[in-house]
């Protein structure tokens, strides 16, 4: 069976898949691993990738490289997104990842982001599907959200400025947070989730990426992670503001605590928290679907699925 890597370099993490093609065209993982490196630690500001950001990210892009060709990967696509793409200094990253990993990197517009991200969501909830789906993809620098319908067709997509580092960086100056810094990044939100069409009748929405598998393993104490217990798992309106008053008024050293947080997640998760919050409200929806899967599914069909053989 013919085996195919996808490596995603976001602004907060760096995810591995590896996967064999089956003969029905599906993908079966072989491997996968996720690392917070935090690419994006600034850029906001800066409009540059700072030196600590890119060698942790290049150790791990290298490792993660390195891996895949050991588990027999005849092809390794990476793509990175939010970060490197509003860096002045995208550059630099792409040509020493070329020199250290071995790999070409390819900064992905938010648009195609938004569509590898609905690709993906929609091979595992939208095939069986009643309805028409909504995708929410929390990143660390931005959040797409993707409509589409019951037989994948996309009719909207749009990457905004709004992640879970960007609106922390931008807006949280104290720990906990208070009550000021949680109103501007709610203020924030909802102006910018005001420019959303309305959400399509009886759409449902599918959350992806860190953010979301987060908050739903705090929720069921799922520690150490569990891909099984998490994709597919339903967070509703309530738990969600239950979980983020909870995630905003508890100090970090707490939070770090908390069964089901990956440590260095823990500085952004509130951000996170109110994005996903204000997400479902601004679409007038009272759950949410867990997709522990997103883009480096969707690049995985986009470039090794059957139809390019």
């Amino acid at each position: 069976m013919p085996r195919y890597a996808t490596i995603d370099v976001g602004t907060n993490s760096v995810l591995l898949l590896v996967a064999d093609r089956q003969p029905d065209g599906r993908f079966k993982a072989v491997q996968e691993r996720a690392e917070i490196t935090r690419l994006g630690r600034g850029v906001d500001k800066s409009r540059r990738l700072s030196p600590e950001g890119m060698e942790a990210t290049l150790q791990v892009l290298s490792d993660f490289a390195t891996e895949a060709r050991n588990l027999g990967a005849e092809a390794i696509a990476v793509s990175a997104t939010s970060a490197a793409r509003d860096a002045e200094n995208g550059s630099e990253f792409l040509n020493a990842a070329k020199a250290r990993a071995g790999v070409t990197v390819d900064i992905i517009t938010g648009e195609l982001e938004a569509q590898l991200s609905f690709t993906s969501a929609y091979e595992d909830f939208g095939r069986e599907a009643s309805g028409p789906l909504v995708v929410m993809d929390i990143g660390g620098g931005s959040t797409e959200f993707i409509y589409g319908d019951t037989q994948g067709r996309v009719s909207f997509r749009h990457s905004f400025d709004v992640g879970a580092v960007r609106m922390t960086e931008r807006y949280v100056t104290s720990d906990p947070l208070s009550a000021e810094d949680r109103a501007r990044v709610e203020s924030h939100l909802r102006e910018t989730f005001s420019a959303l069409p309305p959400c399509p009748p009886g759409a449902r929405l599918v959350g992806i990426a860190g953010t979301v598998t987060t908050l739903f393993a705090v929720h069921h104490a799922i520690d150490p992670y569990d891909s099984g217990r998490v994709h597919g798992g339903t967070l509703s309106l309530v738990q969600l503001e239950a979980m983020a008053d909870r995630l905003c008024l508890l100090p970090l050293a707490e939070r770090q605590k908390l069964p089901g947080l990956q440590p260095k997640r823990a500085d952004v998760i509130p951000a996170g928290a109110l994005i996903l919050l204000e997400g479902l409200q601004a679409l007038g929806l009272d759950r949410c679907l867990v997709s522990d899967r997103g883009l480096r599914w969707g690049l995985l069909a986009h470039r090794f699925g059957a139809t390019h053989s």
